[in-house]
């Protein structure tokens, strides 16, 4: 019966700080990812933004106190329940397949220069 009072029964309101603060966060920056500290997935996504040598934001979700309602909340505003989750210029650019997709196609250096993140064009591979 304790169940209605748990701690995992979250208020709409909670959901929607969640929300409010994943979407604040998504535009922080020039490319935002939300990943997880163990992630080998979000790890490939680090790497390559690096070597791509733009600059990027990583939300760490298991390390945050709201990781689970922040990550709650991107599953909700974007379709998308798994890590990495990754924000170019503050639109969602799906997760780890999709980001190395849009790098085979040429796509990425692309939304990563018109964002700003890379700042010149010789770091780039």
């Amino acid at each position: 019966m304790g169940s209605i009072f748990s701690s995992n029964n979250k208020t709409q309101e909670e959901l929607d700080m969640a929300l409010n603060k994943a979407k604040e966060i998504a535009t922080s920056a020039p490319v935002v990812v939300f990943s997880k500290t163990y992630c080998g997935y979000c790890t490939r996504v680090k790497q390559l933004l690096t070597q791509l040598g733009a600059s990027f934001k990583v939300i760490e979700l298991d390390v945050e106190s709201d990781g689970d309602d922040i990550h709650s909340a991107l599953k909700q505003w974007t379709g998308l329940g798994t890590v990495p989750n990754v924000f170019i210029a503050g639109k969602n650019i799906g997760g780890c397949d999709s980001t190395f997709d849009k790098y085979k196609n040429g796509e990425l250096l692309t939304l990563l220069n018109e964002a700003g993140a890379i700042a010149n064009n010789s770091a780039q591979l």
